[in-house]
C-alpha cells in the first residue's frame, strides 16, 4: 500500500512515484492533495506501479484525478507502449471497450422547452432502451453486425442515420481502421447483435442538460453552446459485445502466459506483445468492439434527434441537435508521440481516461484546430458536467490525455447500502432534475454521493494545464440504466 511519503510533489497538482524495482518508468499523478490522499485507500497506485513494469512501456504511466481502483489497472490510468517492442493488455483498457461520451448541442432555450420536459423524457426513455435486458430498436443480423464491427459509424452514414458532421466530430471519425471482425468470437457477436442503439446499465446514462456557464466564449461559439440552451449527453459503450471481447482475450492471454511461464506484474495485467499473433488478434477484436460502440452512440443520437423533432414540433422554432464531439475512453489507440525527444509510434492505453489533443493536432476536426479537441467530463446525477478542450501541454505531459468523469469514491455495493433509490429520485426532483431508470437499485449505485466532486477533478486537470475550461452544464432530466 502506498503512502503520501512515496510521492514526490512536482507542483500544486502534480506528483510522482519515482521509478524503482521492476518499474521501467515512473508514475505521474495529476490531483490535488485531498484527492490523492483519498485514493491511497485502495490499490490504484499499486496498480499503476505494476503497469509501469510492463514490457515496452515508455514515458510515464499517468494517473488522472478521477482515479479509483479497477481490474488490473486503475480507472483514470494512461500507459503508452512502444508499438514495435511493447505489449498490449486488455486489463489496462477495460471491459467496456470504447465506453464514451457524446455531446449534442441545441438552439433551444430551456425557457421555451420547460413545459415539455416530462413529455421529452418519457419519449426518450421509450426510444433509447436502457437496462440490462432491453433490446435494440435497430434490428440487424450477424452479417450486418460484421459490417458495423468493420465500419463503425460509417455504416450508419450509409443507412442515412449519420451526417458528414457526425463522422467528422467523432473521435477517429467513428472507425478504427485496424478493426478485425474475424477476431471477435461468435459468443461476443451474439451478445451484441440485438444491442445497437441501447444504453445498457451501470453508470451509463442519457442526460438532457442546460448550458449553465460559459468560460471561453470563442470555443463555446465554435461548439454551438449557448448559455441557457438545452444539451444532450450520451454515455455508453460496446455493451455485452465489448465485455465478451475483453473476457475472451484475458482468458486466452492468461493461459498463454502460464504456458510460457511468464508472470505479469499483477495477474490482472495479462498481456501479449503487440506484434505477436495474440497481440494482433486482440488489437483487431478491440478495434471491432470500439467500432460497435461508436455506432451504438451514433444510433442513440439519431433516436434522440428524432424524439426532439417529434415532441417539440410546433412548440419551438429550431429543434435540430448538432454533435459537438464524441470522445472515447477505455481504448488502446495507435498514435505518434514525442518520447525523450523522438517521435515514437505507441499504443496508448486509456482506461477511464480520454484523449485531450491540443490545437493543431492532426487527429481532430478542422473546426477545432485552433482551440483543441473537445474534452467531455460528465459528473453524476444532480451535479455539473464540464466541456473542456485539450492543450499542447497535454501532448507533452500526458500523451494527450485527461480525465473522463468524476470517478467513484464508493463501491456499488456500499452505495446501495447507503442510498435509497426511491428517495434519491424524490431528492433530485426537489432540485429540478427529472429521472427515469430501469433499476431502482442501479440508480442507488450511481448516486452523486458515490462520486468525487467533479468540479475539484476538473480544477486539477485545468491547473495542471492539460485541459482548458469552456462550459459547465447542469442536468435537467436523466435516464439511467
Amino acid at each position: 500500500m502506498n503512502t503520501l511519503q512515496d510521492f514526490k510533489q512536482l507542483s500544486e497538482v502534480e506528483w510522482e512515484i519515482p521509478q524503482e524495482g521492476a518499474m521501467q518508468v515512473s508514475v505521474r499523478v495529476i490531483a490535488n492533495q485531498e484527492i490523492l490522499q483519498d485514493a491511497l485507500a485502495d490499490e490504484s497506485f499499486q496498480q499503476a506501479r505494476s503497469a509501469a513494469a510492463l514490457p515496452g512501456v515508455v514515458g510515464n504511466v499517468m494517473v488522472m484525478p478521477d482515479v479509483h481502483q479497477g481490474y488490473g489497472f486503475p480507472i483514470g490510468g494512461v500507459a503508452a507502449m512502444d508499438y514495435e517492442t511493447g505489449v498490449i493488455s486488455p486489463g489496462a483498457i477495460g471491459y467496456d471497450i470504447n465506453c464514451g461520451v457524446r455531446l449534442l448541442a441545441s438552439q433551444i432555450p430551456y425557457t421555451e422547452a420547460k413545459r415539455w420536459m416530462d413529455d421529452l423524457l418519457l419519449a426518450l426513455d421509450q426510444a433509447c432502451p436502457s437496462g440490462m435486458r432491453r433490446k435494440s430498436q435497430f434490428p440487424i443480423n450477424l452479417k450486418q453486425l460484421d459490417q458495423i464491427l468493420e465500419q463503425g459509424s460509417f455504416w450508419l452514414k450509409k443507412n442515412g442515420q449519420a451526417s458528414p458532421q457526425d463522422i467528422a466530430h467523432t473521435e477517429s471519425n467513428g472507425c478504427l481502421r485496424f478493426a478485425n471482425p474475424d477476431a471477435v468470437s461468435e459468443r461476443a457477436k451474439l451478445r451484441g447483435v440485438d444491442q445497437l442503439g441501447t444504453l445498457g446499465s451501470g453508470n451509463h446514462f442519457l442526460e438532457v442538460g442546460i448550458v449553465d456557464e460559459i468560460f471561453d466564449e470563442e470555443a463555446a461559439a465554435m461548439m454551438g453552446l449557448v448559455k441557457g440552451n438545452l444539451t444532450v449527453m450520451i454515455h455508453c459503450g460496446s455493451r455485452g459485445l465489448g465485455h465478451q471481447v475483453c473476457g475472451d482475450a484475458l482468458q486466452i492471454l492468461q493461459q498463454s502466459m502460464q504456458k510460457e511461464h511468464i508472470i505479469p506484474p499483477n495477474r490482472d495485467l495479462s498481456y501479449a506483445y503487440i506484434q505477436s499473433k495474440e497481440g494482433q488478434s486482440y488489437l483487431g477484436a478491440m478495434g471491432a468492439a470500439a467500432n460497435f460502440a461508436f455506432a451504438n452512440r451514433q444510433a442513440l443520437a439519431y433516436q434522440v434527434s428524432q424524439v426532439f423533432d417529434d415532441v417539440l414540433a410546433g412548440k419551438v422554432k429550431r429543434r435540430e441537435l448538432n454533435l459537438v464531439y464524441d470522445v472515447a475512453h477505455n481504448m488502446g489507440n495507435i498514435e505518434m508521440h514525442q518520447v525523450q525527444g523522438k517521435e515514437v509510434r505507441v499504443c496508448v492505453h486509456r482506461k477511464g481516461a480520454t484523449r485531450a489533443f491540443g490545437p493543431g493536432s492532426a487527429d481532430i476536426p478542422d473546426l477545432y484546430q485552433k482551440i483543441g479537441q473537445p474534452v467531455l467530463v460528465p459528473g453524476s446525477m444532480g451535479t455539473s458536467s464540464w466541456v473542456l478542450t485539450g492543450t499542447r501541454e497535454a501532448m507533452q505531459k500526458s500523451f494527450g490525455s485527461s480525465c473522463h468523469g468524476a470517478g467513484r469514491t464508493l463501491s456499488r455495493q456500499k452505495a446501495k447500502k447507503l442510498v435509497d433509490g426511491r428517495g434519491l429520485i424524490q431528492e433530485l426532483g426537489k432540485h429540478g432534475v427529472l429521472v427515469r431508470t430501469a433499476s431502482i437499485q442501479g440508480l442507488a449505485e450511481e448516486a452523486p454521493q458515490a462520486y468525487k466532486d467533479v468540479d475539484a477533478v476538473v480544477e486539477s486537470v485545468t491547473t495542471a494545464g492539460i485541459a482548458h475550461r469552456v462550459a459547465r452544464l447542469l442536468p435537467l432530466a436523466v435516464i439511467k440504466g
